[in-house]
């Protein structure tokens, strides 16, 4: 007599429930579990999709441990150190970004700033969690800076084709220090050029790619745009100052309030973010895993 076998088929998997915050940029992902996400080969693909449409993701309760908020972050790729900031010494790429009554805000983030543009390959998105945070305030606002990019009148879009820029880590982070030690955080880090537009590597979007971060732009004088010296000087400025104005527009952005265990993740190359320091003296830690990029083209 031959036994019969129940089998029994495994329900189908749901894809991930991603709800869009905004009509333009931000999706928070709900009832997942993101360091079972960092194992399972295709719901990482699926997340990282979810990435490339939304350009920041946005989590509740993820009670992660360190580890695996780095193992999450590494499936992205390679982890990058902060030369001012510092790691966890037990989770190198970990960065605590830990504000309280004896470290209050600093000004930096308080700027519209793509992370680590200084850098000749700037990080290509990064893993935020939140571990304490105010009661209310200490919010985080991304832009959306493709379409920022895609807004922009044709007459203008013209101008800064082929225009480069660059970035510094000495006139940011660097200021604060005396003179010897300015110089030297230069001399490891020279200012980076990187073009006006980049193009995304992964979905070919043209993007705006001037922050906090840009100092000049290194190929304006040309006789195609320079009469005579006011228009390089303020009028290369100008122009900059104009194009850096365009990540506060509201119609670009999203606004994330922050709770313990909520997590962010972003695509560094499309977006900029603002974290608003309006909460000093209510303490405000995080933790961040910056990925290794590649060079803006």
């Amino acid at each position: 007599m031959t036994a019969t076998v129940d089998v029994r088929s495994a329900p189908a998997r749901t894809a991930l429930d991603a709800r869009p915050l905004t009509c333009s940029i931000g999706a928070e992902v709900h009832g997942v579990d993101l360091a079972e996400v960092a194992r399972d080969d295709s719901r990482f693909a699926e997340l990282r999709a979810l990435l490339l449409e939304h350009k920041v993701l946005f989590f509740r309760e993820q009670d992660m441990t360190r580890g695996e908020h780095v193992a999450l972050a590494e499936r992205f790729g390679s982890l990058e150190d902060h030369p001012v900031v510092g790691s966890d010494p037990d989770h190198p790429g970990l960065v605590r970004i830990y504000k309280d009554l004896d470290s209050p805000p600093e000004r930096f983030e308080n700027a519209y700033h793509c992370d680590a543009t200084w850098r000749e390959n700037p990080p290509m998105g990064a893993v935020l969690r939140c571990i304490e945070g105010p009661a209310v305030g200490g919010d985080t606002m991304w832009v959306n800076m493709a379409l920022a990019y895609e807004r922009l009148p044709e007459h203008v879009k013209e101008r800064i084709a082929g225009l480069r820029a660059r970035h510094s880590i000495e006139s940011t982070f660097g200021a604060r220090m005396p003179i010897e030690e300015r110089l030297a955080l230069k001399e490891r880090f020279p200012d980076a050029e990187h073009p006006v537009v980049r193009t995304h590597p992964e979905t070919g979007e043209k993007i705006l790619f001037v922050n906090s971060f840009t100092t000049h732009i290194t190929n304006f004088h040309t006789a195609e745009n320079v009469r005579c010296g006011i228009d390089y000087a303020p009028g290369a400025g100008e122009l900059l100052r104009y194009l850096q104005s365009q990540a506060t527009i509201p119609e670009y952005q999203v606004r994330w309030r922050w709770t313990p265990n909520s997590v962010a993740i972003w695509d560094n190359r499309s977006t900029q973010h603002y974290a608003v320091q309006d909460y000093w003296p209510a303490v405000r830690k995080m933790e961040r895993a910056g990925i290794v990029g590649d060079r803006p083209f």
